[in-house]
């Protein structure tokens, strides 16, 4: 047993499957002096709205914020690249005690006539929330003189969590839908809310559908363009991957523009093809896609399965812990990983709620660890007595791996390797085969000692 304490405040967000009745909290604020690993509001509205590759993204706050989420994403584009840069209106001593709407409002202009981008959204931090200035008012009189979208993101970092900035993203998002033409998109036709082409996957996923015979309207946010998003109203279905951040707008979306939505995973063999079966279902008054899915399916998984199988005789019986941003998610890596033969002995999200957290005691095994809104000493405590050898999470994760001599897969935004569909799948356990069975590990003390 590690001698690693737990703040006696954070104890209800901890759970072993199998010892104690369930009963987690979870959706709030993260505890004060925990050293929580989620990120802050502005943060979590940065990583959705980022890869939309033609829009100006201006961080309206010190510059702190904008080199703290420089570049945040994988977020490859196929063609326009603004979005790789990290704007600021670099608020100072000066424009917290005098404002800093005209700085604002100078920067949108020098920077809209100097990039001629399709969009721009404007993201509030926390200094702009104390000193008040109204920047949906600047960004309404740039509109006007500009002729393009300039949309405030209400991003406020000491506002909520993370999921609250995914709020303001969407509803952001939400103010150019409607506004862009639909007379070319057809009957089958759906939205993928929440790929955000880290490592190019939303190019992968987008082939997937269009063998099927479904046209793809617009990727969100992934490879994004302005005039995909003005137009995404008029797909006849939402597929929301990434639900913690996008199922705001799949829910606004539903209720202004009557559009279903189903949630979808493309991590692991198992919940590619069934993502990829929802679809064909949905459609179901066209068998020819349900065709063309099982076919295309069927050839996926005959050309992964070999490897696949040869990896998994060297990582049976291995321990995984999985901690990353959305539930959802990790219901995904537990599949994937008992594919390959492994066991995850600790299980935790930044942004689930009651509903994930109970779907995820059911798929847990016995004697698993759930976390809500962990802290790195939580992680450690649990990647040691649960004697893990493999941790897979994010940048921030990572130390925490190799300091306690662990195997690591990074599965976050700052990876440049697909590991989504069936060929990510395929990466996934070759990079999982690559750390986990490396030599140096044997001198990690607590493994030398049996």
């Amino acid at each position: 047993m590690s001698s690693i304490p737990i703040l006696k405040q954070r104890e209800r967000q901890i759970h072993e499957t199998g010892t104690a009745p369930f009963e987690m909290t979870c959706d709030q604020q993260s505890l004060a002096g925990s050293v929580s690993q989620r990120a802050c509001v502005f943060c979590g509205s940065r990583v959705v709205l980022y890869p939309i590759a033609d829009a100006l993204h201006l961080v309206h706050g010190p510059i702190g914020c904008a080199a703290y989420t420089w570049d945040i994403r994988g977020a490859l584009s196929s063609g326009a690249q603004l979005h790789r840069m990290s704007f600021s209106t670099d608020l100072r001593e000066t424009e917290v005690i005098f404002g800093g709407e005209k700085k604002l409002y100078q920067a949108l202009i020098e920077l809209i006539d100097a990039y001629a981008p399709q969009a721009a959204f404007v993201y509030s931090t926390c200094i702009v929330g104390i000193i008040g200035d109204d920047v949906a008012a600047v960004c309404r009189r740039v509109t006007r003189e500009k002729g393009i979208p300039v949309l405030p993101v209400h991003s406020e970092g000491f506002k909520g969590t993370k999921k609250d900035g995914y709020k303001a993203a969407c509803d952001a998002l939400f103010q150019l839908l409607g506004t862009g033409d639909t007379r070319d998109i057809a009957p089958v036709s759906i939205n993928i809310l929440g790929e955000f082409n880290i490592g190019g996957e939303a190019w992968m996923i987008r082939d997937y559908y269009q063998r099927m015979g479904v046209q793809v309207v617009s990727v969100l946010t992934g490879d994004g363009r302005v005039a995909d998003v003005c137009r995404a109203h008029g797909a006849a279905l939402n597929v929301v991957q990434c639900s913690g951040a996008m199922t705001f707008l799949a829910e606004m979306m539903k209720e202004k523009y009557g559009i279903p939505y189903i949630r979808a995973s493309y991590f692991g063999i198992e919940d590619t093809a069934k993502a990829l079966y929802d679809v064909a279902a949905h459609f179901s008054k066209d068998p020819a896609i349900q065709k063309r899915t099982e076919e295309l399916v069927r050839a996926q998984v005959t050309a992964v399965v070999p490897e696949l199988q040869r990896i998994r005789a060297d990582l049976e019986g291995k321990r995984a812990a999985v901690y990353v941003g959305g539930a959802f998610k990790v219901f995904s890596l537990i599949k994937a990983l008992r594919q390959l033969g492994m066991q995850v002995v600790v299980a935790g999200s930044q942004t689930g709620n009651a509903d994930d957290y109970a779907t995820l005691r059911d798929l847990c095994d016995p004697g698993t660890v759930i976390l809500d809104d962990a802290n790195p000493l939580e992680l450690s405590r649990f990647v040691i007595e649960k004697r893990a050898d493999l941790f897979i999470g994010g940048v921030k994760e990572r130390p925490i791996a190799y300091k306690l001599g662990v195997g690591f897969c990074d599965h976050n935004h700052e990876r440049k390797t697909p590991l989504a569909g069936f060929e990510g799948m395929l990466h996934f356990a070759r990079e999982i085969h690559t750390t986990v069975t490396s030599p140096v590990w044997q001198f990690v003390p607590f493994r030398s000692e049996g």
